[in-house]
């Protein structure tokens, strides 16, 4: 299939307080990529995003590291969005993945459900990385949540700060309408900081012949 070798780019934003989790996938990590992210973000979640943490790639920052060590400028398309939206931009220390832990806890995860997957194209690899989010948003329990989904402890964030919301976060009714409206800018999304990165899809695997 002509598409089984192009590369993709998962991009993923985590919110510290609930766990929620925000995707994308782009066919290159560009800085436009990055700031159609972050305006897809913005418009998904009921709250308002005050801090976003991200790792250093050229698609996040014009911070350089070694012989012309720089700090970021603010000028990189991405800074000036978020100084647009009124967000905090910080970065991670240099070769400290960790520090984004979150983010890459859940990478590990969604690339554990590509390898139990098949797919006859991109767009089926993309359609199961969207149902899986729904999955993880609305149903899975996290123990750092006291066993409930995000999407539950976002709404008892809601209850206890109103103030923090755009909007008030509410379920959708499946993984099939969570990935149509995701095509449009998703629906709902937490609170306070947000972790971002991004990391790199394995090639579309091909489909066994029956």
């Amino acid at each position: 299939m002509a598409d089984e070798t192009r590369r993709r780019y998962l991009f993923v934003a985590i919110d510290r307080a609930t766990r929620w989790v925000f995707i994308r996938v782009f066919p290159a990590k560009t800085a436009a990529n990055a700031r159609r992210f972050l305006r897809d973000l913005e418009r998904a979640c009921p709250f308002r995003i005050r801090t976003i943490l991200t790792d250093n790639g050229k698609e996040f920052t014009d911070r350089l590291f070694g012989l012309r060590k720089r700090a970021a400028t603010g000028e990189h398309a991405f800074d000036t969005l978020c100084a647009a939206l009124d967000i905090d931009h910080r970065l991670i220390p240099p070769k400290s993945p960790q520090t984004n832990g979150m983010v890459e806890r859940f990478n590990g995860r969604s690339e554990e459900v590509l390898q139990s997957h098949h797919f006859r194209a991109g767009e089926d690899l993309e359609t199961t990385l969207h149902r899986y989010v729904w999955l993880y948003n609305q149903q899975l329990p996290q123990s750092a949540l006291a066993s409930k989904a995000p999407l539950q402890a976002m709404k008892d964030w809601h209850k206890i700060k109103p103030e923090l919301f755009k909007k008030q976060p509410y379920y959708l009714p499946g993984c099939d309408s969570y990935y149509r409206t995701s095509e449009k800018g998703p629906c709902f999304r937490p609170p306070r900081k947000m972790e971002g990165t991004r990391r790199t899809t394995r090639n579309v695997p091909r489909c066994p012949a029956k």
